[in-house]
């Protein structure tokens, strides 16, 4: 009977820990500005394919957040995000119920010079969350460093005067790439336009003055690729291919529209990258190395489809999603052809998670559509309700069930979990 007992009592403490493990265990944050590998790929499961009429159960809104366009990351059971109120830039945490946790200042905000962009104000970039530290640059070129559970500032870097930089015609959009003990952002200036700082001390490690043009707004990817991890990104008018370790020009791929400004990411797949910027469409480049350098050739372009302005574009399963803006429209092209598979109305930015695409419309309407290059299948949309002024163009974000959209002073909470 003790014998029995004993193993009764392991058995019991073994199933006990074991539940306790898998409900302990941490969902893969979302750490920066279209996750941590940059791919705005939700790995989550067991979400609502579907939605009901009125769209799904909103679970909690905050707002007084201020103006701005920042997205949010999530890590460390915080949400973080940044708006401007009071000529003041803002850096925020708040816990997953949106309750406050702190509030701190990045420096005085951007005074918008230009009339017709005087709507326009506030933050762009997303911080970015790594071990502890958020990273935040602000409108006007203030890029901070913070503690994540209290907010205590660890040091701070002023761009436009540590590198002669200006404050670009849309201010400072970059969200911060961290690679290891690295931080890459791009001031632009006269003295860098590539940079790459210690990650804990602010310290300049090495810059790039070989890349022509201005800022170009939009965010690095990181690509293992012909012998070289390089950060790969664009100015105003070329994308191209740094190495990380020494801030050495791989390539780069003359690419200028008439605006001068390239706001999208690119996506990388094996030797393939993928650019677009408004009013000039969409390319697949590739990427050929030899004895230490590359050359750049085009597969394909097209003028006419997906010239995405800033809402983003993701790949998935061979097939590439994204807005025009010329078009005013969404659509869906076959990743290493450039063949139209579906076009549809509306523009905006978009996120990726358990085989659904989410559209959200700079209008306000969000869709749930299948992640197929088949057809345009629409599984459901709501109107998100108005949270302040100016257009819907912070991206949306998929995490712990929950779908976070923005709107100017305010974030709202989706519960899109399977019941």
């Amino acid at each position: 009977m003790k014998n029995l007992s004993e193993k009764l009592f392991f058995l019991f403490c073994f199933i006990t820990y074991g539940i306790f493990s898998v409900v302990s265990q941490e969902l893969p944050s979302w750490p920066s500005f279209h996750g941590s590998d940059r791919l705005n790929k939700s790995t989550e499961s067991g979400l609502l394919n579907a939605w009901p009429e009125a769209g799904p159960p909103l679970v909690w809104k905050l707002n007084g957040i201020g103006e701005g366009y920042s997205s949010v990351s999530i890590a460390d059971g915080l949400l973080f995000t940044s708006g401007k109120s009071d000529n003041q830039t803002w850096v925020y945490a708040f816990d997953l119920n949106g309750k406050p946790v702190w509030k701190k200042p990045n420096g005085a905000a951007w005074d918008v010079e230009v009339s017709w962009a005087s709507s326009y104000n506030g933050p762009r970039s997303t911080p970015t969350y790594n071990q502890g530290v958020v990273y935040h640059l602000s409108e006007a070129g203030r890029l901070s460093a913070f503690k994540s559970k209290t907010g205590e500032v660890i040091w701070a870097r002023e761009l436009t005067k540590d590198f002669q930089a200006e404050i670009p015609m849309y201010g400072f959009s970059e969200s911060v790439l961290i690679d290891g003990n690295n931080l890459y952002v791009r001031p632009a200036g006269k003295i860098a336009h590539q940079v790459c700082l210690n990650k804990m001390t602010g310290e300049t490690l090495w810059i790039n003055n070989e890349i022509p043009g201005t800022v170009g707004y939009n965010s690095l990817v990181i690509k293992d690729f012909g012998g070289y991890r390089q950060i790969i990104g664009a100015s105003s008018n070329c994308f191209y291919g740094v190495d990380v370790k020494t801030g050495k020009l791989l390539w780069k791929f003359d690419y200028e529209n008439q605006h001068s400004l390239n706001c999208v990411d690119a996506i990388t797949f094996n030797e393939y990258v993928f650019i677009t910027t408004t009013g000039k469409g969409c390319t697949l480049l590739k990427m050929i190395p030899s004895a230490g350098k590359f050359t750049v050739e085009t597969v394909w372009q097209n003028n006419q489809l997906m010239d995405n302005y800033h809402g983003g574009i993701l790949l998935h399963n061979g097939y590439v999603y994204g807005a025009g803006n010329t078009s005013r429209s969404w659509f869906c092209l076959e990743f290493l052809t450039g063949k139209l598979m579906w076009k549809t109305p509306g523009s905006g930015s978009l996120t990726f998670a358990d085989g659904m695409v989410y559209l959200y419309d700079e209008k306000g309407l969000m869709r749930l559509v299948k992640a197929s290059g088949e057809s345009f299948v629409k599984t459901g949309e709501f109107k998100v309700p108005s949270g302040g002024k100016g257009p819907y163009w912070a991206h949306p974000v998929v995490y712990g069930g929950r779908l976070y959209l923005r709107h100017d002073d305010t974030i709202f909470a989706y519960d899109i979990t399977k019941k």
